[in-house]
């Protein structure tokens, strides 16, 4: 946390701000945290605003398999993170995504599945939903958070801005009768709102 948030962060961006919304964390709940995807800064960024400093737990990200090669592998493995299959994802790792969930561990999926630096218009993947609605059987209130993230500048410069904006919490319970298609359509929406208040805070 000292070299990421004290060292790294200061000393590359000029100047964050973080709007809260009125956001609070729902008391004993699950959370998954469904951030937009626009950089490799994101889960550091997330890391500062949700990480154990501010919320007494760390945050735990979802990856794909081929970001956990060689040395930005080993580096993101100390993050926090750990990587699933997104075709073929693996019995352990849903297994150990969901009792994550089951801990209250907060757990951060990128829903749109990759780096989606210039906020193109995306079918967010299904493992986000599926894998809620799996670990439904485990607790019973699980929401999801979603964050918009923006960059004053595509790709973030040296000394420039960022901005996160929490949503309010979804509680997946409420829209159990949603398809997966219509769940995704409605989070999506949701996290472009956010992140649409976070380009405004940036100058975008």
């Amino acid at each position: 946390m000292f070299v990421t948030q004290d060292v790294v962060l200061r000393f590359f961006f000029r100047k964050k701000k973080i709007l809260k919304n009125g956001f609070s964390i729902p008391i004993n709940s699950s959370i998954i945290l469904a951030p937009t995807h626009r950089s490799r800064w994101d889960g550091l960024i997330l890391t500062m605003a949700m990480g154990r400093r501010v919320t007494k737990k760390d945050c735990r990200f979802m990856v794909t398999k081929s970001e956990m090669r060689g040395i930005q592998g080993w580096f993101l493995k100390r993050l926090g993170c750990f990587s699933i299959n997104q075709l073929s994802p693996s019995l352990s790792a849903l297994r150990y995504a969901v009792d994550l969930i089951q801990k209250e561990e907060q757990l951060v999926i990128f829903p749109e599945g990759k780096i989606n630096r210039y906020g193109k218009k995306l079918v967010l993947k299904e493992g986000l939903y599926r894998l809620a609605r799996l670990a439904t059987q485990k607790t019973t209130s699980i929401n999801i958070i979603p964050i918009g993230i923006a960059y004053s500048k595509i790709p973030p410069n040296f000394r420039g801005e960022f901005c996160l904006s929490f949503g309010k919490p979804i509680s997946i319970n409420d829209y159990s009768n949603f398809n997966i298609k219509d769940f995704n359509k409605f989070l999506n929406e949701k996290m472009i709102q956010e992140e649409e208040k976070a380009l405004k805070n940036v100058g975008r």
